[in-house]
């Protein structure tokens, strides 16, 4: 009988070891699975390459654990907020490795992971910084850089609603990086408010089928500060 479910934060993340690559989800504080990142910061690691939306905010979430210095580097869109301090004061005393990629790339290169494709070209960031020292070419007219995938050792993600397989509903924006990020990882763990029985979840709105999941774990998430 297949059953994904784990019966606790610690369970599910017993995987994960020092150095790993781990996608995050969340835009901002949506969809963020706070409670599987506190899991995570029990666990005490060390030297782990964050992949993220943006790098915090406040004490919470990310910035909580990137408070910890388990951190060594961040891979993300958006670094810099009226509220990532956290961020901030690592970042200026050198005690974390920033690459900033364009949100579209982020996601189209994660999303080439999932899908077995090799590198990618896309027209953003050609003529940048961000293109310094990697390939291009000019195809019908138009200017494009060349992207590797990014493919990580684990995905922690937020979904509304799961069942024992692994396959997933999201409720409204929390859905985000959630679909692809799970296609982009060895390992997908995701944080539901509630487990469901098979047959439960309609077929038709399910977003993240249970083949890109390894483990679902139930918790009770409590309410996500605004950010500014």
């Amino acid at each position: 009988m297949i059953d994904k479910s784990a019966a606790t934060l610690a369970e599910a993340l017993s995987q994960i070891k020092d150095g790993a690559t781990i996608l995050i989800g969340g835009f901002g504080t949506a969809g963020q699975p706070a409670e599987l990142i506190d899991g995570l910061i029990e666990l005490g690691l060390k030297d782990l390459t964050i992949v993220s939306n943006n790098a915090g905010n406040g004490d919470y979430g990310l910035a909580k654990l990137l408070k910890t210095g388990a951190v060594k580097k961040i891979i993300c869109s958006f670094p810099r907020q009226a509220d990532s301090y956290v961020f901030d004061e690592l970042y200026r005393a050198g005690k974390i490795e920033l690459e900033i990629v364009p949100q579209g790339n982020l996601a189209c290169r994660m999303q080439a992971a999932g899908m077995g494709l090799g590198p990618i070209y896309t027209p953003t960031g050609f003529g940048t910084l961000l293109a310094e020292g990697k390939p291009t070419l000019q195809y019908d007219g138009k200017d494009y850089v060349l992207e590797n995938p990014i493919k990580a050792d684990f995905a922690l993600i937020k979904a509304h609603k799961g069942d024992r397989w692994g396959n997933l509903v999201y409720r409204k924006s929390a859905r985000n990086f959630g679909p692809i990020m799970a296609m982009a990882a060895d390992v997908t763990i995701a944080q539901v408010s509630e487990v469901v029985e098979l047959g439960e979840l309609d077929q038709e709105v399910v977003v993240t089928p249970g083949i890109f999941v390894q483990h679902v774990v139930q918790v009770q998430p409590a309410p996500a500060p605004v950010s500014a």
